[in-house]
């Protein structure tokens, strides 16, 4: 049976993940960082997303976004294509920068802290800071 369409997923608040290619990482230095961000921000303006919450980890990220389906399925395609391509182009590289095509579940609005907070910990977890506040790639952009 075929995967179902992301835009069949309905409206609502999103955990979104991506990861790099075999585990490859993602982000080689501070301007690929800085160059995702502004991509994300863009696209997040392009398509009418609220975003709650980012974690660029060295081979994935983690958004926390509310957005229509449809809008979603779209900014996700504009977002990895459009970095894959620059990051490759940046680097001399070819072939796929991501590996497959993003995750997403839907979250329930009474469980967007707890996402967010997992989100934010993702570092901490890695064992790349001690504490989320002190990692320079992940923020809290809604508050609740």
């Amino acid at each position: 049976m075929p995967r179902q369409a992301r835009s069949l997923l309905g409206d609502g608040l999103f955990h979104v993940t991506a990861r790099g290619n075999a585990g490859m990482k993602i982000y080689l230095d501070e301007a690929d960082y800085r160059t995702f961000l502004a991509l994300m921000r863009d696209v997040a303006k392009e398509h009418a997303w609220t975003l709650f919450a980012y974690c660029l980890m060295p081979n994935h990220f983690h958004l926390v976004v509310r957005a229509r389906g449809s809008d979603l399925s779209a900014g996700m395609s504009a977002l990895n294509g459009t970095y894959g391509r620059r990051f490759n182009r940046r680097h001399n590289r070819y072939g796929h920068l991501l590996q497959g095509r993003y995750g997403t579940r839907k979250i329930d609005e009474d469980r967007r802290i707890d996402v967010r907070d997992y989100v934010m910990d993702n570092p901490v977890r890695a064992g790349l800071v001690t504490d989320a506040d002190d990692y320079p790639w992940s923020a809290r952009l809604v508050t609740d």
